[in-house]
């Protein structure tokens, strides 16, 4: 299910090329203007630097109480959770700066970058090539590793991960495409990890 689910984000993403620049206006100039440091302030909650010290942090302490405690399979299943998240991370990450150097430029963003950088040159530039969006791959990474611990949940969780990635939209970073080609590139690579790698944490719907 994960798998036909990245794709249609990612046949969405596609798709919504043709409607990128007068939605993203349109969201902007309606709703993001006015709620600019609020869903900024959200939108770190979707950063991979975050996401990925937390992970390095949890694998430490899980191993480290593991060697100096009896084995706990709570710990096993942290230790776990954060080498999937990061190797989910890593090879979603590898994909998206591959289609970026493949792409060879940024989209311009005139006005809509309220001059903040002004004219960008149509070059690649690691630092403001936003296609697609890393915190909708980091995101939904997070959000399939959470499901793998709590199913229950499930839910739950890809509908704050989907409201942190659209959020995304509502800033003047990125465009609609941006986040569901990112959202769905996060949603495949955390898939075939979990799966390939971490057969203890795959769900049958997986």
């Amino acid at each position: 299910m994960l798998l036909w689910a990245g794709i249609a984000f990612i046949v969405a993403g596609v798709a919504c090329v043709g409607i990128d620049r007068h939605a993203s206006h349109y969201l902007y100039d309606h709703v993001s203007a006015g709620l600019w440091k609020f869903l900024d302030s959200i939108t770190h909650l979707a950063k991979a630097s975050h996401w990925l010290l937390a992970a390095i942090i949890a694998w430490l302490v899980a191993r480290l109480a593991t060697h100096r405690y009896e084995a706990d399979p709570g710990l096993d299943l942290l230790a776990q959770c954060a080498e999937a998240f990061v190797a989910s991370l890593i090879v979603g990450s590898a994909i998206l700066h591959g289609i970026k150097l493949v792409l060879g430029r940024r989209r311009p963003r005139d006005d809509m970058e309220m001059g903040l950088y002004g004219f960008m040159p149509l070059s690649f530039d690691l630092q403001y090539n936003s296609f697609p969006s890393g915190h909708s791959l980091t995101i939904m990474c997070v959000a399939v590793i959470a499901t793998a611990v709590w199913p229950v949940l499930a839910p739950l969780w890809f509908a704050i991960a989907l409201g942190l990635a659209l959020t995304r939209a509502l800033l003047s970073t990125h465009y609609l495409s941006d986040v569901f080609v990112g959202a769905g590139i996060g949603l495949i690579s955390a898939r075939e990890i979990v799966i390939y790698f971490f057969p203890a944490l795959a769900l049958p719907w997986f």
